[in-house]
């Protein structure tokens, strides 16, 4: 998407993605700047994670004191959902950082207000939320700090006006998206190895609250840390999740900002750890094992950062995906995506799929303004499956659902009609089959 000029990007986005829009035609401009490839891709994400632990570090300075700051600072880019898509060419990092920045310019508004501070606090917020319109959550998490830390009304009247700014400037996008709403159809339950990562890290963040306690706000900052970080930690994934008989739509990296409060909490309660060790002697060897069990913790994150750095961690391997094909097809040979979105997979590494022919792609991605491309329909499918001899079929893994559309029922039963399956390799979430003839394998 980002290759394609701003005009097909434009077209494009009328049809499918506009949520991503913003995040597309950012990526356009790094790659006009620089085309490093998946280096060029990935640099934003690493950078923003860089960024945002810098404001989280302003932000537990500004609540907590210095030492609280800087732990939390170094905390953050250590949590393991962070560190995942601080790797990945996509826009949750941007949106992560700024939401942080966005919590940075809100607490400088409410300690020193000025209609200026309140205006940069909406327009970065608004960016995140253009880059991902679920980012808009956040104003839940910032409404409920502003009415919970005892404000005067000068001050929530002013936020009040801020949040209608940014819930306005991001109604065109909410309104147009919903048209292709069908885009997150795949969202379901949340499943249960997300739901227990976000329990164990609020449960993590509400030991660490009870261990800070009940304490003051900072000089000059009528803010306290545990109602702002708490609120960041766990009201916007809750409220995802309450919404999912509704509509599903909680993934975890939609609110990625999670991992702000959960930062923020670590980073304060080490702090308050260290300094009532230092009070009293009686309190020396419970803070020395205490704060030894949190570098113990943490320590154990970086094998969990290194599995990250590996391709097995990734559902989706498209440069696996790519050499699979590679290592099985022949030049001539058919290549079948079942469903048609896995067209995809190609797109990374379009090299190792030349001198094949896709046998049911009328237009490419790029002439027909789509993301997957348009197929032909299901009789021509069936005709032109039937002239090969030989026929690579990239599909999901078994039991996953099938697709139910005509196009598609007609690549499985033209294949199970004609053709012998010769092998098959998993790779990830991709099934790679080669198909001959009978008595052609």
């Amino acid at each position: 998407m980002a290759h394609r000029s701003v005009a097909q990007i434009w077209h494009t986005l009328g049809r499918a993605d506009a949520v991503h829009g913003l995040y597309y035609l950012l990526m356009h401009g790094v790659f006009a700047l620089w085309d490093g490839g998946e280096t060029a891709l990935r640099l934003p994400s690493v950078l923003a994670v860089a960024t945002a632990a810098v404001g989280v570090t302003l932000i537990g300075r500004m609540l907590a004191g210095p030492r609280a700051g800087v732990l939390a600072g170094l905390i953050f880019p250590l949590i393991p959902t962070v560190q995942r898509y601080a790797q990945e060419g996509r826009s949750y990092a941007l949106v992560c950082a700024l939401i942080t920045w966005s919590t940075w310019l809100l607490l400088t508004a409410i300690s020193r207000r000025g209609g200026l501070r309140w205006s940069a606090y909406a327009a970065v917020l608004l960016t995140a939320c253009l880059l991902h319109e679920l980012a808009v959550v956040t104003l839940l998490a910032h409404g409920a700090t502003v009415f919970r830390s005892g404000l005067p009304h000068a001050v929530i009247r002013a936020w009040g006006i801020a949040a209608g700014c940014v819930a306005v400037g991001l109604l065109p996008l909410a309104a147009f998206s919903t048209t292709q709403a069908e885009q997150v159809d795949w969202i379901g339950f949340p499943d249960l190895w997300q739901t227990t990562r976000f329990v164990v890290a609020a449960l993590l963040g509400l030991l660490c609250a009870r261990v800070l306690g009940r304490t003051e706000p900072a000089a000059g900052q009528p803010v306290e840390l545990r109602t702002l970080a708490l609120s960041l930690l766990i009201l916007p994934t809750v409220l995802l999740i309450l919404l999912t008989p509704v509509r599903p739509l909680y993934v975890d990296r939609y609110v990625l900002s999670y991992t702000i409060g959960l930062a923020l909490l670590i980073g304060a309660a080490l702090d308050r750890i260290r300094r009532e060790a230092t009070r009293a002697r009686a309190r020396a060897l419970r803070g020395a094992v205490t704060v030894a069990a949190a570098g113990a913790a943490l320590a154990a994150l970086f094998p969990v950062g290194a599995y990250l750095r590996t391709p097995q961690s990734r559902q989706n391997d498209a440069d696996a995906v790519a050499h699979a094909v590679r290592e099985v097809a022949r030049p001539g040979d058919g290549v079948l995506f079942m469903p048609a979105r896995r067209r995809v997979w190609t797109l990374a590494r379009p090299e190792a799929f030349r001198g094949l022919s896709d046998l049911a792609l009328e237009r490419s991605p790029v002439a027909s303004n789509t993301l997957h491309g348009t197929e032909f329909t299901p009789g021509r499918i069936r005709a032109r499956i039937l002239t090969a001899r030989r026929i690579v079929a990239v599909h999901d893994l078994a039991g996953q659902p099938l697709e139910t559309d005509a196009q598609e029922a007609a690549k499985r039963e033209t294949l199970r009609a004609h053709f012998e399956e010769c092998e098959s390799h998993t790779v990830t979430q991709a099934e790679i089959t080669v198909h001959a003839r009978p008595g052609s394998c």
